[in-house]
């Protein structure tokens, strides 16, 4: 390259460069903003996961030792801080078991609609329907438990959900409507789950027809 091509590429850098350089600087700099709330936001997960880990781990030793009041002072620190993350689903279903286990029927309650309203993941808010469910069949509050249960459910849930929509019919009585859920508890429930398929035969004998 020549001197006068070298001073013909400078002067086209230089008006380019006159031309664009506001846009250009604008454009890095939203870049790396970008970039560092990235960075920024990842970082803050992680530091969340970590804490909300600690927290899940005191809360185990509160359930081992039923230590009812650490297990509602974890819990209810879990919701207002680490709400948005995996933990905290997992904190309101084990809550939920250690509360109903000691009798406290209205924390069960609570912890398990907290997980059908928060929980991040399909899988847990169907756990937390499903027992939720049962809390109300004991409670004889079959309509509620229904209604609970209304909704399409996961693959992986259908069989289970199937069975105790047929205990709730069944205690109100409503026989043909509870044989209909208990054939399609047999139909979706896994061939190897026997123990759980005689179960649900032995309530359709029971039924009659």
């Amino acid at each position: 390259m020549s001197y006068h091509d070298e001073q013909e590429s400078l002067e086209n850098v230089k008006h380019w460069w006159a031309k664009w350089s506001n846009t250009t600087t604008w454009i890095v700099f939203v870049a790396l903003v970008v970039a560092a709330g990235y960075n920024g936001w990842n970082y803050w997960q992680r530091r969340q996961a970590a804490e909300a880990s600690v927290l899940y781990n005191h809360l185990q030793k509160a359930v081992s030792s039923n230590d009812q009041a650490l297990i509602s002072r974890a819990s209810a620190d879990m919701e207002d801080k680490f709400g948005g993350t995996a933990y905290a689903q997992m904190t309101a279903l084990t809550a939920a078991k250690a509360f109903y286990a000691a009798g406290n029927t209205a924390g069960a309650k609570t912890q398990l609609q907290w997980a059908i309203d928060r929980a991040k993941d399909a899988e847990y808010k169907q756990i937390a329907k499903l027992r939720l469910a049962l809390v109300l069949f004991d409670e004889k509050n079959y309509d509620a438990g229904l209604k609970l249960l209304d909704d399409q459910p996961l693959a992986a849930f259908k069989g289970v959900i199937a069975d105790c929509r047929g205990d709730l019919l069944a205690a109100q009585g409503k026989r043909d409507d509870a044989r209909t859920s208990y054939k399609v508890a047999l139909d979706t429930l896994p061939q190897n789950d026997t123990f759980a398929r005689q179960l649900i035969q032995f309530k359709l004998d029971t039924l009659g027809g």
